[in-house]
């Protein structure tokens, strides 16, 4: 199946796309499914069991929060983020919820939505079941679904139980790896980013396409601008404060002295990523790119284009994040971009080959180089853990996404240096990374049981 740009790129809140997207998805799909099998208005209580790594950093990602406001209708893409502090609240102070806002139930969380720490459902770690019951108690409907990454929700039904397979209209150029992208390209004399266009003119019109894309870059300018100009400390316990809006203050107040420092950009890039991560963090709003947790690599690097050497408008702006989604579906294809399934390496890891690639293709760069910088910017993630502290997305994430940005600039200026041959290609290290990720132990892939999350003590 085709992946286009607005499946790797999605308008969402923070903290997490797995574990915040997902299950708010997760929860009104379900109701929306009793709603057109007609059994919405015999719903008398919900049951919702969280499983795996979404259960045990779940506090920490808004899991609980994102659940509450997908059974009350809400959605990732549209929900004003001002008003979930108070809308939370209300539910959890009155033990009743407004189901797809339509029918007020008794709701009480501590009893009706239990966290399964140390079980699993079958397909994934970050698992959930939904159960609806009528006033005698009888079910009515149970269905487990699995957030896999990305805002990526899948159910048991549409694992093939009882449920045919999506189709989807056939697209001009179909791929499913790194070497047919390639050859596809070689044999049609197009870059990934006009065969990224065919494809998605098949399935959605020009208009679409282009306003949708102006939407997702919009949302990341002002992610970053917001980040830019709020202080305070992030949510969650451990009281990190906000660092990027003083960034940008000094970086503001001594331009005069940054001529004299040729290194001073990375100054700018490493405070793009950190305010759309802080953002993240603080359950703003962001762009999944590819996920919540590496929101921040693709905004900046695309800013630092954008602002120093994009000399086709919009166009240099479409290519990018063309380009960009046609390696990420690489990815989604054929390993994983769930931390909580190959660790960090399928987040940061992933965000930084998408925006080297990217990057290297806006700035001239041959597919054959495009090729090399993605790979580069994952071949240098391989490995990479997912083990935030106290299960929260702060620490390492934020700052991780500004190493992960810079590194994806060098990853572009190593592949635009050569000429596209390379030793180790885009397929082969996306399968490293995939088994990389099933042999690495499950305290690094977001559960908070290993790494930096066990060695810093959270008071």
């Amino acid at each position: 199946m085709f992946l286009g740009v607005f499946d790797l790129f999605k308008i969402g809140i923070g903290p997490s796309s797995s574990h915040t997207v997902g299950p708010m998805i997760a929860a009104k799909n379900f109701l929306s499914s009793l709603e057109t099998n007609n059994l919405f208005p015999l719903i008398h209580k919900i049951n919702v069991d969280i499983y795996g790594a979404l259960a045990l950093t779940g506090k920490g990602h808004g899991t609980d929060i994102a659940l509450i406001l997908g059974l009350m209708g809400h959605a990732p893409d549209n929900i004003d983020p001002n008003i979930i502090a108070h809308t939370v609240a209300e539910v959890r102070a009155h033990k009743k919820i407004n189901l797809l806002s339509k029918k007020i139930i008794n709701f009480d969380e501590q009893k009706d939505m239990a966290l399964h720490m140390e079980a699993l459902l079958p397909h994934h770690t970050n698992g959930m079941s939904f159960s609806a019951y009528d006033d005698k108690g009888d079910l009515l409907c149970r269905e487990n679904y699995y957030s896999v990454g990305g805002g990526f929700v899948v159910s048991d039904a549409d694992l093939g139980r009882n449920t045919p397979a999506l189709v989807q209209a056939p697209v001009p150029y179909s791929f499913d790896s790194g070497d047919e992208l390639l050859a596809l390209c070689a044999r049609h004399k197009l870059t990934v980013a006009e065969l990224m266009r065919a494809n998605e003119l098949v399935l959605i019109s020009e208009q679409a396409l282009i306003s949708g894309m102006d939407n997702i870059w919009q949302a990341m300018e002002s992610c970053i601008d917001r980040g830019c100009t709020t202080r305070g400390i992030l949510p969650g316990g451990l009281k990190v404060a906000r660092r990027a809006a003083q960034h940008f203050e000094d970086l503001r107040s001594s331009q005069e002295r940054q001529l004299c420092d040729p290194t001073v950009i990375l100054d700018w890039i490493n405070l793009w990523a950190l305010a759309v991560n802080e953002e993240n963090a603080a359950g703003g709003q962001v762009v999944t790119a590819p996920t919540n947790g590496a929101a921040g690599i693709i905004p900046a690097v695309l800013r630092y284009f954008d602002r120093f050497y994009n000399r086709r408008g919009k166009d240099g702006i479409y290519d990018f994040l063309l380009t960009a989604a046609a390696i990420g579906s690489l990815y989604k294809k054929n390993a994983s971009i769930s931390g909580a399934e190959v660790g960090c390496q399928g987040e940061v890891g992933v965000a930084c080959s998408m925006a080297a690639g990217a990057l290297t293709a806006v700035m001239g760069g041959s597919v054959e180089q495009v090729e090399n910088a993605a790979e580069i910017g994952m071949e240098h993630n391989l490995g990479l853990t997912c083990d935030p502290i106290g299960g929260l997305v702060q620490v390492p994430c934020i700052e991780r996404n500004a190493m992960g940005a810079v590194k994806a600039i060098d990853a572009s200026r190593l592949a635009l240096r050569g000429d596209g041959k390379h030793m180790v290609s885009l397929d082969r290290v996306i399968e490293t990374m995939r088994q990389t990720g099933a042999d690495m132990k499950v305290t690094y892939k977001e559960t908070s049981k290993g790494g930096l999350a066990v060695n810093v003590v959270v008071c």
